[in-house]
């Protein structure tokens, strides 16, 4: 999601420093965007960024950075607690350099597994080490930045894909193994479920930086919801009816049976948010950037 993000930063002429990790792919896909300067820094060297790079100031910080996002890591505990570090340092940079807005991306995993609607007001009981630690950074990250003087926004992040997703993500597995005429497992897919194009997602982060929205958290989905199953189905379909799928062989993944049901009624008040591009056109870009049709 980051170079999405940065690529609707800098389009909206925006001057993007796009901090990455030394030798990541993503500085050669970044490196010739117009209104995007690379700057190469270890998560672990964060809260040094202005003496490491030379940046002497800016406007705005969005935190993207996460080490162990993947399910295998997300029971983790060591590794997932230094994220928390990492967040927090990056608040003390952003603050040195001036910035007076600070958004986090956080994850639909702080709400845990719960029923009905997700309503960032509701008390959260988050199950993974994952969920466990983005809700500490939204606890601890929100009251520093208030002694700070910094807009403290809080996105919560659900199934975001597309042009960038994860290679061990379901869609990116779903689309490698039917392309290829193989055979996918997964689980019996009767939770709810909610996807947002990788393209709107990052707009909508780009306008809750840079907006006058107010600090806070904030749910970032699509408003398709619909049970997982049929969503799997439709991207059967879109992938040609491809090789196969067989449901409930799988076992759940570090959350357990999640059921999304994102309430987007802040989003849209303060955004005027309205999904544009659907489950199936999202796919169909996707396949396209691959030479499918």
């Amino acid at each position: 999601m980051g170079q999405a993000v940065v690529r609707e930063l800098a389009g909206d002429s925006c001057q993007v420093e796009a901090v990455i990790r030394p030798g990541s792919p993503g500085g050669k896909v970044l490196e010739n965007v117009k209104n995007v300067s690379i700057r190469p820094c270890l998560l672990e060297e964060i809260g040094s960024l202005g003496e490491k790079t030379g940046l002497k100031e800016a406007d705005a910080w969005l935190h993207l950075g996460w080490e162990g996002a993947g399910s295998a890591n997300r029971q983790n505990p060591e590794l997932q607690r230094k994220n928390i570090g990492y967040a927090m340092e990056s608040l003390k940079a952003a603050a040195k350099l001036g910035c007076g807005r600070f958004l986090f991306t956080g994850s639909q995993a702080e709400y845990g597994i719960c029923q009905g609607p997700m309503r960032e007001d509701m008390e959260c009981h988050p199950v993974s080490e994952y969920g466990k630690d983005k809700l500490e950074v939204c606890r601890r990250a929100g009251e520093r930045a208030d002694d700070l003087g910094i807009t403290y926004i809080h996105a919560r992040v659900f199934s975001v894909y597309g042009p960038g997703d994860h290679p061990w993500s379901l869609i990116s597995t779903c689309i490698d193994t039917y392309l290829q005429g193989g055979h996918m497992e997964m689980g019996p897919c009767t939770q709810l479920w909610n996807f947002l194009y990788v393209e709107e997602a990052a707009r909508v982060l780009a306008k809750l930086l840079l907006g006058k929205t107010p600090g806070g958290v904030y749910n970032v989905a699509g408003e398709d919801t619909r049970p997982l199953k049929a969503y799997m189905e439709e991207l059967y379909r879109l992938c040609g009816s491809r090789g196969s799928f067989v449901f409930g062989s799988r076992r759940p993944n570090a959350e357990g049976q999640v059921s999304l049901e994102p309430d987007l009624s802040k989003i849209k008040k303060a955004l005027g948010f309205c999904q544009e591009i659907s489950f199936a056109e999202g796919i169909r870009r996707t396949l396209a950037l691959r030479g499918q049709k």
